[in-house]
């Protein structure tokens, strides 16, 4: 008698994706603990930096010039996003309630914190929410209607709304962000898809008030 083994290893795949979590909240912690640190050191660091920059009183006044510049893009970035964010879950739980989902709010949240993953995370939300409607109506054409639904919504925001918001704050060109995603991506994996852009958005800022670096500003931007 042949003993044939199931084509998925229901198993294997639930014990590798709780090894996964494990490891992404062991991450998560050592995040918390260093902004924690790096939050409660003040601006021991930007002293540090100032007074590494040089002896001249113009090398130092740029120090301080790059440094503000970095803190209020990124700070600008941040908040645009977390805006955009809540637009999206908003929007996708009034949808999803709409639809019949059940559990809209969880998926409306799970929307939101995937939108803050630029190009790969709606993505991601969008698969996750076909899934679950699939499991849920027993048919792929509602499948699809969730997931499109999810992916339009997450492109409106995308489209009109951060366009927006975000035109005022550092120009960045998309195929620089691309580039950083997909770099930071295979070094830190999901912290290095988080930080991708903010880091880019720092790089640009430093490079913008550098003159030797400003041809890098000028390749960044749009």
């Amino acid at each position: 008698m042949q003993v044939v083994e199931p084509a998925i290893n229901v198993h294997e795949y639930i014990m590798w994706g709780s090894a996964n979590a494990v490891a992404l909240a062991g991450q998560a912690v050592l995040v918390a603990f260093f902004v924690f640190f790096l939050l409660a050191s003040g601006d021991l660091f930007k002293r540090k930096l100032v007074g590494l920059a040089g002896r001249s009183e113009r090398q130092r006044a740029t120090t301080v010039q790059v440094l503000d510049d970095v803190n209020h893009q990124v700070e600008r970035f941040l908040v645009v996003h977390v805006v955009g964010s809540l637009i999206v879950g908003v929007a996708t739980w009034a949808a999803f309630r709409w639809l019949g989902l059940e559990q809209a709010g969880l998926w409306a949240i799970a929307a939101g914190v995937f939108n803050g993953i630029p190009y790969f995370g709606p993505v991601i939300g969008a698969v996750g929410a076909a899934v679950v409607a699939f499991l849920q109506f027993g048919t792929i054409p509602m499948a699809m209607i969730v997931a499109g639904t999810a992916l339009a919504i997450t492109s409106l925001e995308g489209w009109l709304i951060m366009p927006m918001l975000t035109s005022r704050l550092v120009r960045t060109n998309e195929v620089a962000i691309f580039v950083a995603l997909i770099f930071w991506s295979f070094v830190w994996g999901v912290w290095g898809t988080l930080l991708a852009v903010p880091m880019l958005v720092a790089v640009k800022a430093c490079c913008d008030h550098i003159d030797p670096l400003k041809p890098i500003g000028k390749l960044l931007g749009k």
